[in-house]
């Protein structure tokens, strides 16, 4: 017949003070260069969401063109896509929205629509996030005639 031991002793074993420590300095040391990489990511973050919206009121604004002929102009606007605009030119065959809804850029403002464009047949573009023309970095300028 089997016989159990009591075993009285423990054989538990933890980390000391030290080896905690040593792993609390490493992780330090680790994200002292990680963190900084990682705090530039939203930026770029939102150039590519802004890159991807105009790319869809894009497609948007050359289905509008493909029903109506023309793109609309710049007093009609991007709304002219959510919604049938008003005002001449009148759109020939304006059947229905291009979009649900117009976005806003990740800056929280609307994208600027100019029709005829200085880059092309329209320019659709955003200030980026300081608001104003020009910049760099994540200020810069985006528009549909830097995109890829």
């Amino acid at each position: 017949m089997p016989t159990f031991q009591n075993r009285s002793h423990s054989t538990q074993q933890g980390f000391t003070l030290i080896e905690i420590m040593i792993v609390v300095v490493i992780l330090s040391i680790l994200a002292s260069f990680i963190i900084p990489r990682i705090m530039n990511r939203p930026d770029q973050a939102r150039v590519v969401k802004a890159q991807q919206d105009m790319r869809s009121i894009q497609s948007a604004l050359n289905m509008y063109r493909l029903d109506n002929y023309r793109y609309p102009n710049t007093n009609q606007g991007l709304q002219s896509l959510v919604s049938k605009p008003v005002g001449e030119p009148a759109p020939a065959n304006w059947q229905q929205a291009y979009l649900d809804r117009l976005p806003l850029d990740p800056w929280g403002q609307a994208y600027l629509y100019v029709m005829p464009g200085k880059y092309g047949d329209f320019d659709l573009f955003s200030y980026g996030a300081d608001q104003r023309l020009g910049g760099q970095d994540s200020d810069a300028d985006i528009g549909n005639w830097t995109l890829e």
